[in-house]
């Protein structure tokens, strides 16, 4: 009995805590009776409605400054109409080791050409074969929410000046 009291009590602590944890997320997003930044618009999620277009691709071919460590990058370019199935890959005839003397365009990383061993291959590797799996375009479509990112450099730029 005791013990079966002292669940209950446990309990009800726990579901005290997450009920404030609950109410300080929600005063975070914006406060009582606002809800969390809508992805998909005003309607309600179970009514469809027609997408919105596709914004413009930036074709300005200048190469982005990455965000995060590692982080593929970014297509400068447009890719409408580029074949990318098991015969064909349009991204190769400019970026392979072979043609980028020719196209000037940015070699395909050599990390590309390993396997999941880290053995080298003669091709680029299966698991990296289809590009748009990690690189996308860029283009001029405006935040759904506030971004917030601050680069590492921004971070470490007010250290620096103390100095």
């Amino acid at each position: 009995m005791r013990r079966a009291l002292l669940l209950a009590v446990a309990a009800g602590f726990g579901l005290a805590f997450t009920g404030s944890l609950l109410a300080q997320q929600q005063a975070q997003i914006g406060g009582p009776g606002r809800d969390a930044p809508r992805l998909r618009g005003p309607e309600p999620f179970t009514r469809e409605t027609p997408a919105p277009p596709m914004q413009r691709a930036v074709t300005d071919d200048v190469r982005r400054r990455r965000n995060y460590p590692d982080q593929p990058p970014l297509i400068p370019h447009a890719i409408e109409g580029y074949a990318l199935d098991l015969n064909a890959n349009k991204c190769l005839s400019c970026h392979s080791r072979k043609f980028t003397e020719q196209s000037q365009a940015p070699m395909v990383s050599v990390t590309h050409y390993q396997d999941r061993d880290g053995n080298f291959l003669g091709g680029i590797a299966p698991r990296r074969y289809a590009c748009l799996g990690c690189h996308v375009p860029q283009t001029t479509a405006q935040p759904l929410v506030e971004n917030r990112f601050t680069d590492l450099d921004d971070l470490a730029e007010p250290e620096r000046r103390s100095r």
